[in-house]
């Protein structure tokens, strides 16, 4: 882990911007424009995916995919120009959110102006052309960090966006060689104190079958020692099952646990239920209450919480990457008003460092709880949003439901609690055994 990562990451919202899909007019300033409601969701953090030009070659759809860059130090004239960039990240800040940029250092497009001006920097097949090593992106070719040049070039690179932003997602990040990123957070550090690193860490699967392909791929232990924060793609595949009736409830709040042992103590993961690459949550879980439980579980979690453009809208189409595909909005007041209350109760300082553990009760119930000393922050979370009882490591007693705005309290009777099907959040003394 970034030894200087700090905890307080697990406090705050992280919202994901696709310039083009965003709106009608697809550039800065239509997100602009959009900046104060974004800000009054509770948002902390924007993230632009890539903002740089598509190339031409190999174009996937329409328009092209923004993971293939044609010019990391120039904008998209789709999305405006740097002006109307430097004005868009301003105003971010202006309204005491940070802007971070999409970093996509494994591969380029191939008539980048790096695969026409330094060939040499770019991996090679056996006859000679460029190529890349994940066979279904075609669109791209492989860079090769062996050549010290490219290093320095990029890292040089950051160092003109850090100028302007606050940090980076760094795409596919376990591909990039960690002495690369080391090297990078040094240099950057000098321009941008306390630069934000959020690496696209990968799922297990896909370690597996690049070491197997004999590629070189970090793990998440490996990419915590340069990057604050790392998706969750580690458990992800899990959260999947559970949805599909692959596998119990159980073996989810497993996944969840074990990471509290296996990553160092002030790891921070990126929570999400959907992203740009994922089907909406809303398509995936179609029940309401449902959704409303996960979505309360989402913030509860320990670690950032992701919002993806749209998903407050409760869409279920996940726009296209590859051509013009603009987020349907129409915006559900009730999902706002859950969403401000749950970012509020994101800055409890308990969230930032605590003993979290969660536990799967029958009737489909996670109750995950933040302790410290003989104080919890408990949540009880129906996530197929049906009505049962849940026991619960607390005093008999009431308390308010830190979730509704009516005040109504949470009542614990003989150490249990009747949950309706909504999410229930609340403080309360914790009665459990402390560890040996």
């Amino acid at each position: 882990m970034a030894r200087n990562t700090s905890k307080t990451y697990r406090n705050q919202v992280m919202y994901s911007v696709y310039v083009r899909n965003h709106t009608a007019e697809g550039t800065f300033e239509g997100v602009r424009r959009d900046l104060e409601r974004i800000r009054k969701l509770g948002v902390d953090i924007i993230w632009l995916m890539p903002i740089h030009p598509i190339g031409e070659v190999n174009r996937k759809g329409s328009l092209g995919c923004p993971y293939a860059i044609r010019d990391y130090r120039a904008v998209n004239p789709e999305y405006g120009t740097l002006e109307d960039f430097r004005r868009l990240a301003d105003d971010i800040h202006k309204l005491g959110m940070k802007c971070v940029i999409d970093v996509v250092y494994n591969h380029t497009a191939p008539d980048s102006w790096l695969a026409r001006n330094h060939p040499e920097w770019f991996y090679h097949k056996p006859d000679g052309g460029f190529g890349n090593r994940i066979g279904d992106w075609w669109d791209v070719i492989d860079l090769d960090y062996s050549q010290p040049g490219l290093w320095d070039y990029q890292i040089e690179t950051l160092k003109y966006w850090a100028s302007m932003v606050d940090g980076f997602r760094c795409d596919v990040a376990p591909l990039v060689p960690l002495e690369f990123w080391l090297k990078a957070r040094e240099e950057v550090e000098k321009v941008r104190p306390g630069c934000l690193w959020l690496a696209e860490s990968v799922e297990p699967s896909m370690i597996r079958e690049c070491r197997a392909d004999g590629l070189s791929v970090l793990s998440d232990s490996e990419c915590y020692q340069a990057f604050d924060i790392c998706y969750d793609y580690d458990i992800f595949q899990v959260f999947q099952d559970y949805l599909e009736g692959k596998a119990p409830l159980e073996r989810y709040a497993q996944a969840v646990n074990a990471q509290e042992s296996i990553y160092p103590g002030n790891f921070v993961k990126l929570r999400f239920l959907e992203n740009h690459d994922r089907a909406r949550a809303a398509f995936v879980i179609p029940e309401g209450m449902a959704l409303m439980s996960w979505t309360a579980f989402l913030y509860f979690q320990k670690g950032m919480t992701l919002l993806y453009a749209g998903q407050e809208a409760e869409c279920t189409h996940r726009p296209s990457l590859f051509d013009k595909d603009e987020v349907a909005w129409h915006i559900n007041e009730g999902v706002t008003k859950l969403l401000r209350t749950l970012a509020k109760l994101k800055q409890n300082p308990i969230l930032t460092d605590s003993r979290y553990e969660v536990k799967a009760l029958p009737g489909d119930i996670l109750y995950a709880s933040h302790r410290r000393g003989d104080c919890q922050l408990a949540g009880l979370f129906s996530v197929k949003g049906n009505a049962s009882l849940a026991r619960v490591e607390a005093p008999d007693g009431f308390y308010p439901n830190l979730l509704d705005e009516n005040g109504h309290e949470v009542e614990v009777y003989e150490g249990m609690v009747s949950v309706k099907g909504a999410p229930i959040i609340f403080e309360a003394p914790w009665t459990g055994n402390r560890p040996n």
